[in-house]
């Protein structure tokens, strides 16, 4: 990795500020835009008659990711793979090191087993499918994306038939997507209004995410680091603000399991999703130095989350602290690979 010293002075420093109002002016514009969006499109599907467990299953699992796919799809038009590859797995990352272990410092988090083991497998096997293709393949071309966006789509349907009939049952993972709605409630506005909360939202996004992206670049130009590092950081951090919020939002409602709800489906969401229309729409190379210090954290996040949640069916302070000491540790070697074993 190039060194991360440049030369400052008064022009570097001026243009450093600017780089940042950039990038904090987007992610503020993400965050708005996605939240917004999930608003809209729950106030559409209830005035047109969809289930809320449909309406948890897709629009907010699919909403609150909103910003990881404009922001991965920019960067991939814009020929940058460290970042449209680095934001999804630097979220997978951060959404469980950093999201959920931040509200397992406000309220510590209790889950039963039976709502979290199908799509905590099917979190693991998504990320390991990932990480066979990223290595063996070398890239995302479009077929990769198309299968991965089929996978989400029988995802849903197969979790939407098998649930629909518990919905009103505590302690199941339909219950589970319901409530996820809970976070993004908009009331009772008219059709009108949610349409073009929806509008409204995808504008901001769409903005936010070529501030986010451009800012982004720079910044990596600037301070002599790789596109890779700042995508795994600093824009995955950034674009899983919706996920904290959402999570933080139910947790203090006394909810606090469907933190777990939603953490879990958005790195789902993530990896098929995000990654499979960003493919689609633009085959994407996997960056170079992304290494097995990426991909190791992201399934080793994954298992531990899992592990935990179907063992002991609870997460404590505790182990939030562990969680945000191994998202330091994770980060230290990120911006200093060459004290990894080997170098790197």
């Amino acid at each position: 990795m190039p060194s991360t010293r440049f030369k400052w002075d008064r022009d570097a420093g001026d243009s450093v500020l600017d780089v940042w109002i950039q990038i904090g002016g987007g992610l503020a514009l993400l965050a708005l835009g996605g939240e917004a969006v999930v608003r809209g499109a729950v106030g559409v599907a209830r005035r047109l008659g969809v289930s809320e467990l449909l309406i948890g299953l897709t629009l907010v699992g699919f909403g609150t990711s909103t910003p990881e796919l404009l922001t991965s799809v920019n960067a991939a038009l814009a020929g940058s793979s460290g970042i449209a590859v680095g934001n999804v797995v630097g979220s997978n990352i951060g959404n469980i090191l950093l999201i959920f272990a931040i509200v397992m410092l406000v309220r510590p988090v209790s889950v039963a087993p039976a709502t979290i083991r199908r799509d905590g497998y099917i979190m693991i096997g998504v990320s390991v499918l990932f990480v066979a293709v990223a290595t063996l393949v070398g890239e995302l071309p479009r077929w990769v994306g198309g299968a991965f966006l089929i996978g989400l789509i029988a995802y849903i349907a197969f979790t939407f038939l098998a649930e629909r009939r518990h919905t009103d049952e505590p302690n199941t993972s339909a219950e589970l997507h319901v409530a996820e709605v809970q976070p993004h409630d908009p009331g009772k506005p008219s059709l009108w209004v949610s349409i073009a909360f929806a509008l409204g939202g995808l504008a901001l996004l769409i903005f936010g995410a070529d501030l986010l992206v451009r800012g982004a670049i720079t910044l990596a130009q600037l301070a002599g680091m790789s596109e890779t590092v700042i995508g795994l950081t600093i824009v995955a951090v950034g674009t899983s603000l919706p996920e904290l919020v959402a999570s933080l939002a139910a947790a203090l409602k006394g909810r606090s399991d469907v933190a777990v709800g939603n953490i879990v489906g958005s790195n789902i969401y993530n990896i098929l999703g995000i990654l499979g229309l960003t493919a689609l729409i633009q085959p994407v190379p996997v960056p170079a130095d992304m290494i097995w210090r990426d991909w190791f954290a992201m399934l080793a996040a994954a298992v531990v989350l899992v592990f935990v949640a179907l063992r002991f069916g609870r997460f404590g302070r505790a182990l939030g602290l562990s969680f945000i000491a191994a998202y330091a540790v994770y980060s230290y070697f990120l911006v200093n690979p060459q004290a990894l074993p080997g170098g790197g």
